[in-house]
Formats: structure tokens, C-alpha cells, sequence
């Protein structure tokens, strides 16, 4: 790793070099990935999966922490963007509550070769899979502070009581987004209870 690698990773921005992609954990021992069916999967096939350079901030979060991603596209309206995004390129959103959680975690990447992997996702990938056991190339790098790692890549992060109102009003807008782990959010105030 450069001397610059290792600065940026002090401050948790950890992304793949060229040919590369990664894989984000919080446990530091796992020595090889076997395929297997996620439990939030939509499909019942079994993946290793991960994340490219460009997707690698969606996982600047602990596991299990809820959030929500938006970003401009082509076809957003320049009144999404200002209402979505203000002056920031892209904002992730989180509770409150998740905020204690981000700051007490360590995350860990793992790097495979990207030749191990095929983009998953239709019109655009949204991650990288394989479907037989892989290694990684090396040990994990410990990632640092993540809520620097976003300020250091000019990424807003945006503290909501609830994720619920934000999140209906994006999937209703022109912004480009992804929900993440948001069985794990608070419950939504405008729904019945269970």
C-alpha cells in the first residue's frame, strides 16, 4: 500500500485499485468466501458479493446499519437535485439512532481480483458477484473513521429521526438512489403498527 493509501485508509476511504473490488466486514478472520444466499437476496441464487469503486462508499457503514443513498442522475430534475442534494454531489441518509453505531465500528476490507467477479444488476450493475469460493489477496485493511471516510470523498451525511418520510419521497422523485438494510430501520411513523 502507497503512503498515500495509507493516509486515505486512516480516514476510511478504502476503495479497490484497478483490477480490484471489495468486500466489506466487520469480522477480521475470514479467510475465504464461499458462495451463499444472502438473507435480504431477492434471488435464490448463491453469491460472493461485492463492491466496485464506485459503490464502495455504500459500504462505509456498519453491517446492519440502515441508510439510504442519493445521487444525481441524468434524468434527475434540477428541483430534485436542489431539494435531494442542496450543493452536495451525494448524500447518505441515516437515523440518529445509527449514529453512536458508526462511530464504534470497525470495518475491515477485504481485495479480490475483479476478474473473480461479474457485475449483478440491471440497467446498471449495482454490485459485483462470484459464484465459487474466492481468496482474498491479502489480509484485511482495517478502515478507518467512517464518517471521515465520506467527508474525505465529499460525501453529505444526512441524520433523519426516521429514514421513511425521506425515503418515500426519493422513490417518488428523479434522484437516483438505493436503499440499504432498511428492515433494520425504525418503524415508519405513518404506518399502523404491527
Amino acid at each position: 500500500m502507497s503512503q498515500l493509501e495509507n493516509v486515505l485508509a486512516s480516514v476510511g476511504l478504502v476503495r479497490p485499485a484497478p483490477g480490484e473490488v471489495l468486500h466489506f466486514s466487520e469480522d477480521p478472520s475470514i479467510e475465504s468466501f464461499s458462495p451463499r444466499v444472502a438473507p435480504t437476496a431477492v434471488q435464490p441464487r448463491k453469491y460472493v458479493w461485492a463492491v466496485d469503486y464506485d459503490r464502495a462508499p455504500a459500504y462505509w457503514f456498519p453491517r446492519n446499519c440502515p441508510r439510504i443513498l442519493t445521487w444525481a442522475t441524468p434524468a434527475t430534475s434540477r428541483a430534485d437535485r436542489e431539494l435531494f442534494l442542496g450543493t452536495s454531489q451525494r448524500v447518505h441518509a441515516i437515523e440518529y439512532a445509527g449514529l453512536e453505531t458508526i462511530n464504534a465500528t470497525v470495518l475491515y476490507a477485504y481485495r479480490f481480483a475483479a476478474t473473480d467477479f461479474t457485475p449483478l444488476g440491471t440497467p446498471e450493475p449495482y454490485a459485483m458477484v462470484a459464484t465459487r469460493t474466492v481468496h482474498p489477496l491479502g489480509p484485511p485493511e482495517k478502515v478507518g473513521s467512517l464518517l471521515a471516510a465520506h467527508e474525505a470523498a465529499g460525501i453529505e451525511v444526512r441524520l433523519l429521526p426516521t429514514l421513511w418520510n425521506h425515503w418515500n419521497q426519493v422513490t417518488r422523485g428523479t434522484i437516483g438512489y438505493s436503499g440499504i438494510r432498511l428492515r433494520n430501520a425504525l418503524p415508519d411513523p405513518g404506518q399502523p403498527s404491527p
